[in-house]
């Protein structure tokens, strides 16, 4: 099992570990609940560094993100980050990325489950073209730190000021002599972002991180992958192997935002066409009666029929009800429309909700 370089760390601060995507990672620290809390409404940090970051460097690098990513990222400025799709002749997706420019060279983030298959794709699709992918993810820490506090504190401690800095924009600096880059972007739904640092680094920073917030009167409580899933269900935000799969394409999945169908990638000709001849399934958000979460696989019924599958599902802390989020027939997916759960031979009534469930506050 891998394990990153703040594993030990997570031990000490008694993290509950558990095997995640090939990795060891904490799952919450005592309390998913407490945690998720505490991360809506203060600032929580969360150890993000099983999670992929490959650079692309080399005369050919901006035209062949061109070509495997759904978003466009050729009209990109240096400090920009924008979030899309990798995907399959057929529009199946492979996995959801974010891609930032540099100014020599353009970095990726991808989940820490398709790594490996994207360095694979990746080279099968090079075809002699002038670029030098480097996998930096064992070399380097993501810490994310998220909350309505984040921003005020990481501009403290980072000696930048991160305030006037917009969403999906980042930073690189130094600090004691230690390179670093913060990437104003997140998970939760709440205002932050991700901190990468040299993996050798990363435990002292943390231990420092949390004695300093603590001093300035933000005291940062670490949060685990337990917290990180419910606070982006929360959100509306998909996630990989739920959401998005490569059983389905980037429109199907609710994302037609981060495609741009006017320039050619893999996948571009699958999903046009499907565009012009209608969606058969939707993602939709659910609000579901009573107490019991209507998890993954969940069918979702109508009149008795089956007509779509829930892809995640909760009672989350923040509502106090039980959401999901799901596939579901195309004629069936306006706002009210109501559905029924099969909740193993019980139907709980759902109704039909604008997504993301929760908004924070500006």
């Amino acid at each position: 099992m891998l394990k990153t370089s703040l594993n030990e760390f997570h031990k000490q601060y008694n993290g509950k570990m558990v095997e995640f995507a090939g990795w060891e990672m904490p799952v919450m620290y005592g309390s998913i609940v407490d945690e998720h809390n505490y991360c809506r409404n203060h600032v929580a940090a969360f150890d993000v560094s099983h999670m992929g970051r490959l650079r692309f460097r080399g005369h050919d690098a901006e035209a062949f993100l061109q070509k495997v990513c759904t978003r466009n990222v050729g009209n990109m400025a240096a400090g920009v980050s924008r979030y899309g799709h990798v995907c399959r002749p057929d529009g199946g997706i492979l996995d959801d990325v974010i891609v930032s420019r540099f100014p020599d060279h353009f970095g990726m983030v991808c989940n820490a489950s398709n790594r490996t298959k994207l360095l694979h794709w990746f080279q099968e699709q090079l075809q002699g073209a002038d670029v030098s992918i480097h996998d930096e993810t064992f070399d380097t820490a993501m810490i994310a730190i998220q909350g309505p506090q984040a921003i005020e504190l990481m501009s403290t401690l980072l000696k930048t000021d991160l305030r006037s800095m917009k969403r999906y924009h980042f930073v690189s600096g130094e600090m004691q002599g230690a390179s670093f880059t913060f990437y104003r972007s997140g998970y939760t739904g709440e205002d932050g972002g991700e901190l990468v640092l040299p993996a050798g680094l990363a435990p002292i920073a943390s231990a420092l991180f949390l004695m300093k917030s603590a001093e300035l009167g933000m005291p940062v409580r670490l949060a685990g992958l337990g917290a990180r899933d419910s606070l982006r269900l929360e959100a509306g935000m998909p996630l990989y192997g739920h959401e998005l799969t490569e059983e389905w394409d980037s429109l199907t999945a609710g994302q037609k935002w981060c495609v741009d169908l006017s320039k050619p990638f893999i996948g571009r000709d699958a999903m046009a066409k499907l565009e012009a001849g209608g969606l058969k399934r939707n993602m939709a958000g659910f609000e579901v009666e009573g107490r019991r979460a209507a998890r993954q696989g969940t069918r979702i019924l109508k009149d008795g029929e089956e007509v779509g599958v829930v892809t995640s599902g909760a009672l989350t802390p923040t509502l106090g009800r039980v959401i999901a989020m799901g596939l579901i027939d195309a004629r069936l997916s306006a706002v009210g429309t109501t559905v029924d759960m099969d909740l193993k031979g019980t139907n709980a009534p759902a109704t039909i909700v604008p997504l993301p469930f929760y908004k924070r506050a500006k």
